[in-house]
């Protein structure tokens, strides 16, 4: 069955904005939690173009989301 364009165009607009709400959420964890300064950031500055790269940071983010997604999958296949 083929969707019609409504059904394609209120997925787009949830889509749009659970993306929103992760990216506001990052930025909010950033801000108080001053990610830049954490060990094994990566910081690379050149004129008015700055780019960090938490590597440790992603790392425990990845592990702690690997652990609660298994533990949600788990409990939801009870």
């Amino acid at each position: 069955m083929i969707p019609n364009l409504e059904t394609i165009g209120r997925w787009i607009v949830i889509l749009g904005l659970a993306i929103t709400l992760i990216g506001g959420g990052i930025w909010l964890i950033a801000r108080i939690t001053g990610w830049e300064k954490f060990p094994g950031t990566i910081k690379w500055q050149s004129g008015n173009f700055t780019c960090l790269v938490p590597l440790l940071g992603s790392i425990i983010l990845s592990v702690v989301l690997t652990l609660v997604l298994n533990l949600l999958v788990r409990w939801l296949n009870r």
